[in-house]
């Protein structure tokens, strides 16, 4: 006799199937931490329907990642690996998703290495799977990793879908459906031709998403404010980063709140107040020759010239930031096209990802934050008096980029 058929009403897909065995997963308390952690960390502070969850996206994931292990024409064992997979791919992931994982010495694959290998998790799954092969597909390694964890994968797929969806910001709504008809695998997820045009889509919703929602400028500082708080508890033996797969979101915010440092009270009061400091100097890295030198910046030379910065300016150097916007990865762009039984890299295939790959510098920039209080004290202020910059380039043409033109 069959089992009986359960379904999860999802905001994105809609009915979503789950298999007894999922239900029992989900019913264990590690991944129902995961309702209370947020998918976007703060960014509900610059979009307030960006409160969604991981949750939400480790089941959209399992959905996304079921399709495509059905489409590749994998056993049923193996389709049911990767549902369990896809769903346990984030569960170790810390309070505030990314926010609190910019500040730990683990990357949060470690922590749910973890949990799916260590705690009570463990049990339940070796009823059914060998956790060593849970732990290969969610870190990308063996044959199946990449549908869950590679270029291409269902991860990316479904939390562009679920952050469009949620922030109202239009850029990330992508054709997945073409997208996992024309994958195959061999060494790696292999896109047919005829599956270009979905992943230039995707590539260029990347792209628009970088800026407008995952490295809005209001978005790094309250993430920057976040971070310095949360490091302040580690190093004072508040909060034990060894436990952070333990703490949900309003776990942190209660400690934050009543814990007896001062500075991280303060900043609690800030976030839950949007008491946001301001930019008072902003450089776009395409001013540079070389873009990517920003990036040999190490955080000790940045926390220094916020240290001199707030010497000359006669303010606590805790309330100054510098920020660099995360590196624009975009690893889809080297995703392998098959063209007549050959193999190409897609920005090869594609003038139009080849054109984003030259853009990809356009947007990010390294930024100053100061109190709002504060900011007419700053018109003058030259940040290459405080850290080594890489030479300007003044020869380029700035405006609308050349590169971008062609995108369009």
């Amino acid at each position: 006799m069959s089992e009986k058929k359960k379904f999860i009403r999802d905001s994105v897909y809609g009915d979503i199937i789950l298999k007894n065995f999922e239900v029992k997963i989900m019913d264990m308390p590690q991944f129902q931490r995961l309702r209370r952690i947020k998918q976007l960390g703060l960014i509900s502070l610059v979009y307030p329907g960006a409160t969604h969850t991981r949750f939400e996206h480790c089941v959209g994931t399992m959905n996304l990642g079921s399709k495509l292990a059905e489409e590749l024409d994998l056993s049923n064992d193996e389709i049911e690996l990767i549902r369990a997979s896809a769903l346990l791919h984030d569960i170790g992931h810390g309070p505030f998703s990314h926010v609190s994982e910019g500040v730990l010495s683990v990357p949060h694959e470690e922590f749910s290495k973890f949990v799916i290998t260590k705690t009570s998790m463990k049990d339940l799954l070796e009823e059914k799977f060998d956790v060593n092969e849970i732990v290969d597909i969610i870190t990308g390694k063996g044959h199946l990793g990449p549908i869950v964890s590679g270029e291409l994968d269902v991860d990316r797929m479904d939390y562009l879908l679920r952050d469009s969806h949620n922030t109202g910001v239009s850029y990330g709504i992508i054709d997945y459906e073409r997208l996992i008809s024309n994958l195959s695998l061999d060494d790696g997820l292999i896109l047919d031709i005829k599956g270009v045009q979905a992943a230039e889509g995707a590539l260029v919703s990347r792209y628009f998403m970088y800026p407008s929602v995952y490295q809005h400028h209001t978005t790094r500082i309250v993430n920057s404010m976040f971070r310095r708080a949360l490091k302040k508890t580690f190093t004072e033996g508040i909060i034990n980063e060894r436990e952070m797969y333990k703490y949900d979101d309003s776990d942190i915010t209660a400690i934050f709140r009543h814990c007896d440092n001062e500075y991280v009270n303060d900043i609690m009061y800030r976030l839950d107040n949007r008491i946001v400091p301001k930019r008072v100097k902003t450089i776009r890295l395409d001013n540079f020759k070389f873009p990517e030198k920003m990036y040999k910046i190490k955080p000790e030379e940045l926390r220094k010239a916020e240290e001199e910065i707030a010497e000359d300016y006669g303010l606590d150097k805790d309330y100054i930031f510098i920020n660099i916007a995360e590196y624009p990865r975009f690893d889809e762009m080297k995703t392998q096209v098959t063209v007549d039984g050959k193999l190409f890299p897609l920005t090869e295939i594609s003038n139009i990802i080849g054109a984003l790959s030259k853009a990809r510098f356009n947007i990010p920039d390294i930024s100053v934050y100061v109190p709002e209080d504060e900011k007419s004290k700053f018109n003058k202020l030259k940040l290459e008096n405080y850290v080594d910059l890489p030479e300007i380039d003044r020869e380029k043409f700035h405006g609308i980029h050349y590169d971008q033109i062609k995108l369009f």
